[in-house]
């Protein structure tokens, strides 16, 4: 059987690629080794995660939050298997809209291993050990990522005591005490579902901030609204040793610095030290696929490999490890192969945290500006001053707005509060045309909504707010 394209792996970048590449009339193919399509976003990340994250905060709501707005109701209970049942059926109707989507479009679905024979040659190996060999004129690469664990720290996750972002998101019952190695995205997410429900969390992280590199001045009002929902941080620490001790798990670290150990107990230890591209028996190496230092697929400004007819998008390349960037990147991966201009403009591609508040990002932070020398200037503007954050009890929080000192341009907008992932895409789209404070600022806001609070923020860009 022959193709215009295969795609190898049904993620966000994948399965994009293949919808629009049969949108412009390539004959199309995917093969994928779950038996379900969607990739680690689908199923075991993204979706099912923000179930959990939604679900759980719906019931810390309803505990905490609700008697200030004069609605008394009996302590909630709580139904894990009920909570876990919601995730799973969001699960299937996101998976399952994604086959749809490919019978729709008649691309062909081949479940197996995919691997590169050779350029425009693949072959499949179902459950069965069956092989198909497939020939096609484009191969795209797009098998996503995997965890990466503790660097040079042994672990055996069992993903029931120790468990990685797979596991975290299926407990059982919800555990007394939980350590999280790693306070990114990931750990903060998931650390925050089980803090929620009931648990204990305490975050274990080698660097001396959480959220990497988020903007400082966000990340240090994150963590202290984190630990005010009673997380713990121990920040600076490098984990030595993750162990089975009785039915929970032992967790040694000590301060990166130098200095004495420190060992915790725990039901259940997450980890969440980030992910790695997954490239290992796809026959990338005897196809003579270069791959860099940190184990990526090396591709040029058009995905191209160093093997001609063999492209590769999303986790397994250069950038953010972020589903709607490799969604991007297979749109214009295609539109490419299709002998279109594809393009995507990397500097606006938003971050999103998506706890309570949520942390949104898009654009530089003032870190960056200041390492790289440009002249900036900022404005804020709290939440606390905004009437609709009032109303809805949602006064924690800032925007910032970043933009060149000399021509206004914005380059960063960072925002902390509720609805923050949400409220961050019109700065994407201000930057996406080259817009400056002054034009968000002057653009007229509905009253009242927090939004407004980003006009605001403008407003501070370039003059002086006016409800400050």
């Amino acid at each position: 059987m022959s193709y215009d394209v295969i795609v190898i792996g049904t993620g966000p970048g994948g399965y994009v690629c293949a919808i629009k590449a049969a949108q412009l009339g390539l004959k199309t193919a995917v093969i994928e080794k779950r038996a379900t399509y969607g990739g680690t976003c689908l199923n075991i990340g993204c979706i099912p995660s923000k179930a959990l994250l939604h679900a759980s905060e719906v019931y810390a709501h309803t505990a905490h939050g609700i008697a200030e707005l004069g609605v008394e109701v009996a302590a909630p209970k709580l139904n894990l298997a009920k909570m876990m049942a919601h995730k799973d059926a969001v699960v299937k109707s996101n998976v399952d809209g994604v086959q749809f989507l490919f019978k729709k479009n008649k691309i062909d679905a081949f479940q197996g291993t995919g691997k590169v024979v050779a350029a425009g040659k693949v072959s499949v190996t179902n459950d069965k050990g069956e092989v198909t060999t497939l020939e096609t004129k484009n191969i795209v690469i797009a098998t996503g990522s995997d965890v990466a664990g503790i660097p040079g720290v042994k672990v055996d996750i069992d993903e029931k005591v120790i468990v990685s972002s797979t596991g975290g998101i299926a407990l059982s019952k919800v555990p007394e005490k939980m350590v999280v190695v790693g306070g990114g995205v990931i750990g903060l997410e998931l650390g925050s579902v089980w803090s929620r429900l009931g648990a204990k969390v305490t975050v274990v992280e080698y660097l001396d901030n959480i959220l990497g590199g988020m903007d400082g001045e966000v990340s240090k009002q994150f963590q202290r609204m984190l630990a005010k929902q009673g997380m713990e941080f121990h920040l600076g620490a490098k984990v030595t040793g993750v162990e089975k001790a009785g039915k929970g798990a032992k967790v040694t670290f000590e301060p990166v610095k130098g200095g004495d150990k420190t060992v915790l107990d725990a039901d259940v230890v997450l980890v969440a030290t980030g992910r790695k591209p997954y490239t290992e028996g796809l026959g990338l190496a005897e196809a003579g696929v270069v791959l860099d230092n940190r184990g990526r697929v090396e591709i040029d400004h058009h995905y191209r490999t160093n093997v001609a007819g063999i492209y590769a998008i999303g986790d397994v390349v250069k950038g953010p490890m972020l589903a709607h960037k490799a969604e991007d990147e297979g749109v214009a991966l295609a539109e490419i192969l299709a002998g279109q201009a594809g393009h995507v403009n990397y500097d606006v591609i938003p971050g999103v945290v998506y706890t309570q508040p949520e942390v949104a990002s898009v654009g530089k932070t003032e870190e960056e500006l200041k390492a790289a020398g440009t002249a900036y200037k900022a404005g804020k503007f709290p939440f606390t001053a905004n009437g609709r954050a009032r109303a809805m009890l949602a006064t924690d929080g800032f925007v910032k707005v970043l933009a060149d000192k000399d021509t206004d341009r914005v380059l960063g907008v960072h925002i902390i509060g509720y609805g923050a992932g949400e409220l961050i895409h019109e700065a994407a789209v201000l930057m996406e045309f080259g817009g400056s404070s002054e034009d968000l600022g002057r653009t007229c806001h509905a009253h009242p909504t927090m939004s407004e609070a980003v006009k605001e923020a403008a407003l501070a860009t370039f003059f002086k707010p006016i409800h400050m």
